[in-house]
C-alpha cells in the first residue's frame, strides 16, 4: 500500500517551489500571517519562549554573540541537515523569514502585553493554535518549509513517521539541549514542546479533508 504524505497535495499546491500562482500566494501568505501572529501571542503571554528560541538563548551565552546571529547560525545548521533529507528551499522557504518576522513585530508592538493570568494564559492558548494552524497551512502550499520545519518534513518523508511524532521529539530534544545551554525554560515552553506537533498533524488533517471537500464539489 502506498505511503500516505508526510504533507498532503491540496487544489491550493503550488506546482513548483518558485511557483507565483495567485491561489497560492494568497494561502501562502495568508498562513505566515496567523503564524507571525500566534507567535507574537506567545511571546506576549510572557509564558516562556519557544525551544528553537531557548537553544538560541543557550548558544548566545555560551558563545558571546547575540541571540539574533545565534538563531541564524542555527538556521544555516539545520539547512545543512536538509542534504541528507534531499531537501530544497523555495519561495516559501524566504517568505518564511520575513513574514514571520513582520507579523511577530507587529503584533508584539500593536496588541498591550496582559497582566491578568487568565488574559496571558488566554494569548498562550490561542498563540498556540494560531502557530500550528499557520505551520500547517503553509506547508500544504509547497512552496518550500522554513529551515526548522524543513528539518521535521524531511524526517517524516524519509522514515515514514507521523508529523505529531517527529515535531514533539525534535522540540522537546531542542528545548533540553537549550536548557542545559543555559536557555530560559518556562511552563509555555513545556507545553508548547510537547503540544505543537500534534496541533500541526490535527490541523493538516483537517486540511485535507477541507481540500478533499473542495474536490468533490468541483466534480459536480
Amino acid at each position: 500500500m502506498k505511503k500516505a504524505r508526510a504533507i498532503p497535495y491540496t487544489n491550493w499546491a503550488a506546482s513548483s517551489l518558485w511557483s507565483l500562482e495567485s491561489k497560492t500566494i494568497c494561502v501562502l501568505l495568508f498562513a505566515l500571517a496567523i503564524l507571525g501572529i500566534g507567535d507574537g501571542l506567545i511571546v506576549l503571554s510572557n509564558f516562556g519562549s519557544t525551544p528553537w528560541t531557548v537553544l538560541s538563548q543557550g548558544i548566545a551565552l555560551q558563545s558571546g554573540i547575540g541571540i539574533g546571529w545565534a538563531s541564524f547560525f542555527i538556521s544555516v545548521v539545520v539547512m545543512l541537515a536538509w542534504l541528507p533529507l534531499k531537501l530544497r528551499f523555495g519561495l516559501g522557504t524566504l517568505l518564511n523569514i520575513i513574514m514571520i518576522a513582520f507579523f511577530l513585530d507587529i503584533t508584539t508592538k500593536i496588541l498591550p502585553e496582559p497582566t491578568a493570568l487568565l488574559s496571558r494564559m488566554t494569548f498562550g492558548i490561542i498563540g498556540i493554535f494560531l502557530y500550528g494552524l499557520g505551520t500547517a497551512l503553509y506547508l500544504t502550499c509547497h512552496l518550500g518549509a522554513g529551515p526548522r520545519d524543513g528539518l521535521m518534513v524531511g524526517i517524516c518523508q524519509r522514515f515514514h513517521l507521523k508529523v505529531g511524532f517527529v515535531r514533539t521529539g525534535i522540540e522537546i530534544s531542542v528545548c533540553l539541549f537549550g536548557f542545559f545551554l543555559g536557555g530560559i525554560v518556562g511552563i509555555g515552553t513545556l507545553i508548547f514542546a510537547a503540544g505543537i506537533g500534534w496541533i500541526v498533524q490535527g490541523c493538516l488533517e483537517l486540511i485535507t479533508r477541507f481540500s478533499h471537500s473542495l474536490n468533490e464539489k468541483h466534480k459536480f
